[in-house]
């Protein structure tokens, strides 16, 4: 079992509300990284999920850091631009690198998968499919269950705001199949901050000016 399910055998707590706080595709933008991360702790935030194409040198001062100084559980999903670097960034600053993975906080149950269906380090539309359904049944007994990924899922609004961008097939399947309360996406900046439905399963492409979530 990988290291970061070790939260999957600690008891369930039961929790009165958490605050997660979600952003990415900065591209390297450190001002408005440090921004949110001001209103962040303004706002009380328990998670940040950086869901990707943060692209940025590694420095206390840099993105991720800005984040990591708010002494809040981090986790993080890579995008496209920046799935090597991932991992350091993760050990660097103590957070999570939760691709291909799951945790639970408390009582909410959380798989990663950034669902990359281009690029080189693209994962096969079944691949996805099959690692987020796996991961999903780790955390079947969570009160409330969140998928955070990168890409956007096919056949929805936000896939028609690029000609160029594809959604993924697989993940979608996926949220057909697992039916998370909650998806966490991005990749297309022209969809930032829309919100949509596949069935009961809310799905927001958080962006880079990000979005608080209370569960």
């Amino acid at each position: 079992m990988v290291k970061t399910n070790k939260f999957i055998n600690q008891q369930f707590i039961s929790a009165d509300m958490v605050k997660i706080f979600a952003a990415g595709d900065f591209h390297g933008d450190n001002k408005i990284a440090s921004d949110l991360a001001d209103k962040a702790k303004k706002e009380g935030a328990d998670i940040i999920i950086l869901n990707g194409d943060i692209t940025e040198e590694n420095s206390p001062n840099s993105i991720v850091g800005k984040f990591h100084k708010l002494d809040k559980q981090l986790f993080l999903v890579p995008g496209n631009h920046d799935y090597l670097i991932t991992e350091f960034l993760a050990k660097f600053y103590d957070a999570k690198n939760i691709h291909k993975k799951c945790v639970l906080y408390k009582d909410i149950g959380i798989v990663g998968c950034s669902s990359l269906n281009i690029g080189i380090h693209q994962m096969s539309e079944d691949e996805i499919f099959n690692n987020i359904v796996e991961n999903f049944k780790k955390i079947k007994n969570a009160r409330k269950k969140i998928l955070i990924t990168h890409v956007h899922p096919a056949g929805t609004d936000m896939e028609k705001f690029s000609d160029f961008v594809p959604g993924s097939k697989g993940l979608r399947r996926a949220i057909e199949e697992v039916k998370p309360d909650i998806v966490i996406c991005g990749h297309v900046h022209e969809a930032e901050g829309l919100e949509e439905e596949i069935g009961n399963t809310k799905i927001i492409n958080v962006g880079k000016q990000g979005k608080f979530i209370d569960l």
